[in-house]
Order: structure tokens, then C-alpha cells, then sequence
């Protein structure tokens, strides 16, 4: 599978995950759907940007630390907007986030199919 589309899979796997990881937080539970579909969004993303830079670069610090500062900076903006009430979340939402980017950023390099070269 292509490095970018397996970062996309991957990352929206693991967002999801992470936001139905919010059930666990009860002054959270209204606001379920926006938090899965955020989630998933940041993950999307997160897999996009670790998924190119596997391709792009085709090393495994590149695209772990792409996938890192990307999900840190979209789960850190998630987390400055705080909820309804207020409060903002930081751990709980930027520890995962990162720990997503790590992991996409891995599976892409290490499991992703590299590109094809023409007249290779």
C-alpha cells in the first residue's frame, strides 16, 4: 500500500480511536460527535503530512518527526479552543495527538510501499 495512503488509513484508525477515548472523560460526553469527527479530522491529517513526508524523504526520522509536529500543532490549536465550559483538556488531548503522529509517521515509513520510479 502507498505510503500516503496508508498514512491516511492509519491516522483516521487511531483518531478515531482517540476521540471515542473521550467517553472516559463524563464532562465531556455531550459533546461526543464533534470530539470523534475532530479527532478523526486531526488524524486524517496527521496521516497526510507523515504519509508525504515518508515519500518525499524516505526516512524514517523525517517522517516520525513530521508525523509528531504535525499532530503536537493540530491537537495543541484542538486543545487552545477549549470546550464549552471553559476548560481545555491540554494532556488530554495533545499527549495522544502526538503519540498518533509518532506512530503514523512509523507505520508509513516502515510499512508504506515506496513509489514506483519510471524506467526502474
Amino acid at each position: 500500500m502507498p505510503k500516503i495512503i496508508l498514512g491516511l488509513i492509519a491516522g483516521a484508525i487511531l483518531g478515531l480511536l482517540d476521540g471515542l477515548s473521550a467517553w472516559f472523560t463524563p464532562e465531556v460526553r455531550d459533546q461526543m460527535l464533534s470530539i470523534v469527527l475532530g479527532s478523526t479530522g486531526k488524524g486524517l491529517l496527521t496521516g497526510l503530512a507523515a504519509g508525504w513526508a515518508a515519500r518525499r524523504w524516505n526516512s524514517m526520522a523525517v517522517a516520525v518527526l513530521v508525523g509528531f509536529a504535525v499532530g503536537l500543532a493540530l491537537s495543541y490549536a484542538v486543545a487552545a479552543m477549549g470546550d464549552a465550559s471553559g476548560n481545555h483538556y491540554y494532556l488530554q488531548i495533545v499527549l495522544p495527538g502526538a503519540v498518533l503522529g509518532l506512530i503514523v509517521g512509523f507505520a508509513s515509513q516502515r510499512f508504506g510501499r515506496p513509489p514506483v520510479r519510471a524506467g526502474a
